[in-house]
């Protein structure tokens, strides 16, 4: 079963929808509630993006050129391949 981060409210699939930055903040990864994902590094704005599905803590990612990569939740931290990505809060 995969679903995009909200299309499918059932439940087992995390909620993932939010900005997704790394410690430094030179990464920054935007998934989309329609299930696309939008990702920028350093100064270049949508360095790539692309769309994602999820299933269960698992993350699929298809990059629009045809890359493909995964990630998966653990303990609310978003491992992506090689990254390490933290959910950035919202201002209060």
């Amino acid at each position: 079963m995969t679903a995009n981060a909200r299309g499918d409210r059932s439940p087992g699939n995390a909620d993932v929808v939010g900005m997704w930055v790394t410690a430094d903040g030179h990464i920054r990864q935007e998934l989309l509630p329609d299930g696309r994902y939008d990702e920028a590094r350093g100064d270049r704005r949508s360095a790539y993006t692309g769309r994602y599905t999820v299933t269960g803590n698992h993350i699929d990612y298809v990059d629009d050129t045809g890359f493909t990569a995964t990630g998966d939740l653990r303990d609310g931290v978003l491992h992506h391949e090689h990254l390490v990505l933290y959910r950035e809060e919202e201002p209060s």
